[in-house]
């Protein structure tokens, strides 16, 4: 996704012209995510694997509550029998029906499967609340490189415009016998850069344009850009203790693994339960109809209650590979915890340092913009006391084009840091969402005309080319 460590993404730039409006339904980041939440498919199979993972319970206190059978069966019977050196053959038919209850008393399998469905469930509910995180996080990431790619079109679309006006002012000079051809060169050297990476730019926003369109199930054309008036909250809490106090308490991943961890012991348990005693209540009726002559047509119901035992002895070692390898589960279950809060621990460091470092890189980086615009200004003064080149110039611009794009980037990039550090404490909600919805503007973008001067020699001309740019 990123350029660079983070590559991210910047406020939308007047690219109507490029890419004609389609029916667009939803413009704002919430907008967006409230169209995700129905469309994205990842987020849909969560939902379905959420909802199969609430059985869990259900069926582990199955074996925990009455069962309840009834059996009919109907024969026909021959039967052959010798009286008297005589040998006789009877033909009839009988009946059995019976209606059976059974309720365990003393099952620790049964036990600790519900035990171990409860946690599954638990499990189930973490992974959900993980999977919603996700989506928020794959949203706003695809959100902020779609804006990211459109500054960088809109960047490299003005650079090249400046480019193309230079370009024609040292043609001019130059068959006025005022300008050098070297000038000439270096300017349609950079234009020709300038429009490979233009096109570079568009793949670029086509495809992320795909990627958020593919979360949100349609697509759109036009986003809320990133306002002017951008300012860095302080970070709450301040203490990368706190946060990670937070992170073990609430991340959806490291609960997801410590219930892995409770689902492995009571599988444990369940095992061990083959070497115990089972105990359970029965409670029957019987019925029997018989249509034997010898029985004179015997018709029985018979009632009974009772407690069954049933002791396991022997089952071929069965039992004991089972545990032992339930064991071996358990352990890898509390490797695996472990590996995730340290994976987790780490990200939640990066994170936090990313976004506490933000405010004074992002105050840097706006000075570094004014430096270059003052550069630029200032090299044009120059250029025109003989001082400086075309060759400078074309530096000039390019130093502020870079730093437009740095800054860019890093404000993206803040905005992202936050989020993912929040995503590794595992409290990352709606709110949040409407938290960076702020730093974007609904308000419709206009034109603005960027005074683009153009230099040849000593020699300088001026050219307005009107080119639509939020980003400051």
């Amino acid at each position: 996704m990123p350029v660079r460590a983070h590559r991210l993404i910047i406020p939308a730039l007047g690219l109507l012209a490029l890419f004609p409006p389609k029916q667009a339904l939803a413009a704002g980041l919430v907008q967006v995510y409230e169209t995700a939440l129905a469309n994205d498919s990842a987020y849909q199979a969560a939902i379905h694997e959420n909802r199969a993972g609430q059985e869990f319970a259900a069926i582990g206190r199955s074996a925990l509550l009455p069962s309840l059978s009834a059996s009919f069966a109907i024969n026909q019977n021959q039967q052959d029998f010798t009286r008297q050196a005589i040998s006789l053959q009877r033909s009839y038919e009988s009946q059995t029906a019976m209606v059976q209850l059974r309720q365990p008393l003393i099952n620790l399998g049964a036990f600790a499967g519900y035990k171990q469905g409860v946690s599954k469930t638990n499990q189930s509910n973490a992974e959900f609340s993980n999977q919603g995180q996700e989506l928020i996080l794959r949203l706003v990431g695809a959100y902020i490189n779609v804006k990211y790619a459109e500054d960088q079109l809109a960047l490299v679309t003005a650079q090249r415009t400046a480019l193309e006006e230079q370009r024609r002012a040292n043609e001019r000079m130059l068959e006025k016998g005022e300008g050098t051809k070297t000038d000439a060169l270096e300017t349609q050297a950079r234009h020709d850069l300038a429009e490979a990476q233009v096109l570079e730019a568009q793949d670029s926003l086509a495809n992320a344009r795909d990627v958020l369109a593919s979360i949100m199930g349609e697509e759109v054309t036009e986003l809320d850009p990133l306002s002017d008036d951008f300012q860095v909250k302080p970070l709450q809490p301040g203490r990368f203790d706190d946060w990670k106090e937070i992170a073990l308490e609430n991340n959806p991943e490291i609960a997801t693994r410590r219930h892995a961890v409770d689902v492995a012991r009571e599988e444990i348990n369940k095992q061990q339960a083959g070497h115990f005693p089972r105990v359970e209540a029965v409670a029957a009726v019987t019925r029997n109809k018989s249509d034997n002559p010898l029985l004179v047509g015997i018709d029985a119901l018979t009632q009974s209650i009772g407690v069954q035992v049933s002791l396991p002895l022997y089952s071929g070692g069965n039992v004991s590979a089972m545990t032992n390898q339930a064991k071996s589960s358990y352990e890898k279950a509390k490797a695996d915890l472990e590996t995730k809060t340290n994976q987790i621990t780490v990200e939640l460091r990066k994170q936090f340092n990313l976004a506490l470092t933000s405010t004074s890189r992002i105050a840097a980086l706006v000075k570094s913009v004014d430096s270059a615009s003052f550069l630029v200004e200032a090299t044009m003064k120059s250029i025109k006391g003989g001082v400086r080149t075309n060759l400078d110039f074309l530096n000039a611009q390019q130093r502020l084009f870079e730093a437009k794009r740095d800054l860019a980037e890093a404000r993206y990039g803040y905005l992202l840091a936050y989020l993912r550090l929040r995503k590794a404490a595992g409290i990352v909600g709606i709110s949040d969402l409407h938290d960076i919805a702020t730093y974007f503007t609904s308000s419709d973008t206009s034109p603005v005309s960027i005074d683009v001067a153009l230099t040849t020699g000593n020699k300088m001309e001026r050219a307005d080319s009107s080119i639509t740019y939020t980003s400051r």
